[in-house]
């Protein structure tokens, strides 16, 4: 019986790792492919690959966010609903830039500043302010999805002042518009599809081996909704599309806090432990400013800082260990 029991955990353990692996391929093949119909529908289109990333990319890659903060707010979570607001936002900056730095340290090219960052710093002091009362209230829902829908709309009028470089300009005309649209589309669906699968299989390897399922909150389930920003712009930067994975990073983490913190606060009004996670939102605070601070500025964010941020994110998830101990 023990060793029937044995082989069946051997077995299961053994599926998850397929599991993992499918959903990392998934992953990589999405990311490929969402970025070529991207960039390539912009470069069609006669718009920067940075416009891309700041809003049809980010609003897709955004999408694991907002449901399980949609669900987490129908359940009246208001926690979970904010830790991952701000967890996503410390990730994307701390892990996915960071990491991006190191494989293709990305161009910034300065055109943001005074545009989109600002706005990424007042939707960064804005949400504290909001939570500072422990509940998000339906009008402050509003204010967010609206600040939203705004932001979108200045960024493509903002868009038309960046000139596309000529080089950039695709010679092939064998992909129209309708094919490199329906790549992006598919690419998107394998991106969330490997996500899923991706974060499927560690946890269940992770319950298998013994891991605390507090450990498995912190790490694998918080990384997971952040797994399509990575892929993306991992793959955007090794395609030479800086432009692009420094938008989708800047632009997800705007819409995590003004679309998916106000639709959360649009379906109810929910409470929220503010002061149990002021450190978090501190923290992802000096994050943002510090990036806000480099992508102003015309120059490569170098593989040294981009060590330091996944110094600074992994810094992170071990205070909250320490601190849930």
């Amino acid at each position: 019986m023990t060793a029937v029991l044995l082989e069946s955990s051997v077995t299961s353990m053994w599926f998850d790792l397929l599991i993992l692996a499918v959903g990392g391929i998934l992953l990589y093949y999405g990311a490929e492919w969402l970025v070529q119909g991207a960039a390539g529908m912009a470069l069609r289109l006669g718009v920067s690959p940075l416009l891309i990333g700041l809003t049809i990319v980010s609003y897709a890659t955004s999408a694991p966010e907002l449901a399980v903060s949609i669900s987490a707010a129908i359940r009246g979570d208001g926690g979970l609903v904010l830790g991952n607001v701000v967890g996503s936002n410390i990730a994307n900056i701390g892990l996915i830039l960071g990491l991006t730095a190191l494989i293709a340290p990305p161009l910034s090219d300065g055109s943001m500043r005074g545009k989109e960052i600002w706005i990424l710093l007042a939707a960064t002091m804005a949400a504290p302010l909001f939570l500072m009362d422990n509940q998000m209230q339906h009008w402050e829902g509003a204010v967010l999805v609206v600040g939203s829908f705004a932001f979108t709309w200045l960024t493509i009028r903002w868009s038309r002042r960046r000139p596309v470089p000529l080089d950039d300009v695709p010679t092939d005309e064998k992909r129209t518009k309708t094919v490199l649209t329906l790549l992006g589309v598919f690419g998107l669906i394998v991106l969330i599809t490997g996500g899923e699968l991706l974060v499927t299989g560690a946890v269940g390897l992770a319950n298998k081996l013994g891991v605390e399922p507090r450990i498995i909150g912190l790490t694998i389930v918080a990384f997971g909704t952040s797994v399509p920003e990575l892929a993306a712009s991992i793959v955007a930067a090794l395609k030479g599309h800086s432009d692009l994975a420094i938008g989708n990073v800047v632009g997800s983490n705007i819409f995590n806090l003004l679309l998916i913190l106000g639709t959360a606060g649009l379906i109810d009004d929910f409470e929220v432990p503010f002061q149990s996670l002021l450190l978090d939102m501190a923290f992802m605070g000096v994050l943002t400013l510090g990036a806000a601070i480099v992508l102003s500025q015309v120059r490569r964010i170098t593989r040294l800082e981009g060590g330091l941020l996944i110094s600074s994110y992994a810094s992170f998830l071990l205070l909250l260990a320490v601190q849930s101990t």
